[in-house]
């Protein structure tokens, strides 16, 4: 909802600061008193274009400046959110003009650039009448309004998932077909690879062991060489020290039986005897097993050679080849197998189309039956809005080709304001006062489920007055129950209408000229309401009028 609209310096107005509330508010004033600027303001702060020649004489810049409370618009504030310029529920969308350069726009404070101010202001505010923002005129914006009018939101969320399904399960054949174009190549490529690591992927899981088997032959002569020169002196020399330490050995047990305190040192010397008779026999056993093998030798060099070529090739380390081994043999399954994939998958599309076909054909079936209310209720509206054999219509047309989540329905406000006049698309017949006469009846018949808070009427009135005009008040007054509604009149039915009123004014002063806009109370509403039907001269009896009118409302 719009709850304030602040101007500096634009066309003419100096300094206005407005605050809005809920419901119907009219604003009236003299012919050229300025209650265009209003919109324009409004305009500039939805991404409209400006030009310096908009900047109040003798400035040089301008400044608008419009807030909104989002607790009315889930959508907006979503927006916000998304593009990380949530305020608290709170919007204020602001926009600079100056002479000399390029003008500015900001969203809760943030720099933005305009197609963001008008992405969000379409979700905030619609004016309706002729001007940009009459999202009515978007095919988007009929077939939303028509789904809504229709509480279609059940059908339209199938039909959304079938579609995903389908439009998945499509995808996944583009990439199968796609990946079947080189399938000869990479099956030929695959084969090779796996050939080459299959013999190499135990023996890189037991990378550690043949490493190991490897240094011992690559070091066996010296390793026999050694351990029998250690062996020698342990037990096989003259002075072999086994034989030395065993007589050491019992010439201490016998002192420990002569005096208890080596008994002790016996028992570690007998211990130490004994461990080293068991080492002599164990390198013994290992220098006689101890055998040069240099075939062996070789056929580990070119395992880890033929490894090492493989990491290297692969780019990766030896540790990793029986993985990639593994990768390989997985894609060639599923290239083997995609034939039968295919047809699995060419099967499922099928029924995937089945599925949108039949639940988007639902959807247009409730659709016709939607229209045909709203075209009925749009229709009968026109006949009290001075459009006397004005038919509405909205036509909901079928086109398979152009199939997406919201189904294969094209939607199409077309209208036929006159007799004999025949149906074309809303916008294109229609002028601007039946334009917004025929909005107006629009969101009157959608008023309870229509999506954007703030509804601005232009001039409604144009071309009709006494009991038409009337009607179009009490339309807009029973709209703003629902909805925030701002209106500009001329006619005293419509104003008299409003939960509130607002008065443009002009003033000249010397060379100066400005407009001004004032909230009315009740009495000075009723001398607005009195200067709308009495014109310059009002009487008592244009006052008592007014204040009847007031009462009416």
């Amino acid at each position: 909802m719009l709850t304030q609209l602040a101007i500096r310096d634009l066309v003419i107005v100096h300094d206005l600061e407005l605050e809005f509330g809920a419901g119907m508010s009219a604003l009236t004033g003299e012919t050229g008193a300025g209650k265009s600027i209003l919109i324009d303001a409004l305009g500039l702060t939805l991404g409209d274009k400006g030009s310096a020649g908009m900047i109040r004489r003798g400035r040089e810049r301008a400044e608008v400046s419009s807030g909104f409370d989002l607790s009315d618009c889930p959508r907006a504030a979503a927006w916000l959110e998304a593009h990380d310029l949530a305020d608290d529920g709170l919007c204020l969308l602001r926009r600079v003009l100056v002479r000399e350069g390029r003008s500015r726009a900001y969203i809760n404070g943030s720099p933005a650039p305009m197609s963001a101010l008008r992405e969000l202001g379409a979700l905030l505010l619609d004016i309706h009448g002729q001007h940009a923002h009459h999202s009515l005129l978007k095919s988007v914006a009929q077939r939303r309004l028509l789904d809504t009018f229709g509480g279609l939101q059940a059908g339209l969320a199938e039909v959304g998932r079938d579609f995903q399904a389908l439009q998945q399960a499509r995808q996944e054949l583009a990439e199968l077909q796609r990946a079947a174009q080189d399938r000869a190549n990479r099956l030929d490529y695959l084969a090779f690879q796996i050939a080459e690591l299959e013999p190499l992927v135990d023996i890189a899981r037991d990378l550690q062991s043949l490493e190991a088997e490897h240094a011992r032959l690559t070091h066996a002569d010296r390793l026999q060489s050694e351990s029998g020169e250690i062996l020698a002196q342990l037990s096989e020399d003259e002075h072999d020290l086994t034989g030395q330490l065993a007589r050491l050995a019992r010439q201490l047990g016998e002192l420990a039986s002569l005096d208890g305190e080596l008994q002790e040192s016996a028992k570690m010397l007998d211990s130490a005897s004994i461990q080293l008779e068991e080492a002599s026999q164990e390198l013994r056993h290992y220098r006689d097993g101890l055998e040069l093998d240099p075939q062996q030798l070789q056929k580990i060099d070119d395992a880890l050679a033929a490894l090492h070529d493989q990491a290297r090739k692969h780019r990766t380390g030896i540790e990793q080849l029986p993985d990639l081994h593994q990768r390989f043999q997985d894609e060639l399954e599923t290239l083997t197998q995609a034939e039968q994939n295919l047809a699995a998958l060419e099967q499922r599309i099928a029924s995937c189309q089945q599925a949108y076909a039949e639940s988007s054909g639902k959807l247009s079936k409730a659709r016709i039956q939607a229209a045909k209310k709203l075209s009925k209720m749009v229709s009968a509206s026109m006949q009290d809005l001075s459009m006397p054999g004005g038919q509405f219509q909205v036509a909901v047309q079928a086109d398979p080709q152009q199939e997406n989540r919201f189904g294969i329905d094209r939607v199409a406000f077309m209208v036929s304001p006159n007799p004999g006049q025949g149906l074309a698309p809303l916008g294109e017949t229609a002028s601007g006062g039946e334009l917004s006469r025929i909005s107006l009846a629009i969101q009157v018949a959608t008023a309870g489920c229509g999506e954007i808070p703030t509804l601005i009427f232009d001039e409604v009135d144009v071309g009709i007055g006494g009991a038409v005009a009337e009607i179009v008040g009490r339309l807009l007054h029973r709209l703003g129950e629902d909805r925030q509604v701002l209106c500009v009149t001329h006619l005293p039915q419509v104003a008299a209408q409003a939960h509130h009123h607002f008065q443009v004014r002009k003033q000249t002063r010397a060379k100066s000229t400005q407009t001004s806009i004032l909230p009315l109370d009740l009495e000075k509403r009723v001398s607005e309401i009195a200067r709308m039907l009495g014109g310059v001269r009002i009487t008592e009896q244009t006052l008592a009028h007014a204040r009847e009118m007031l009462r009416q409302e």
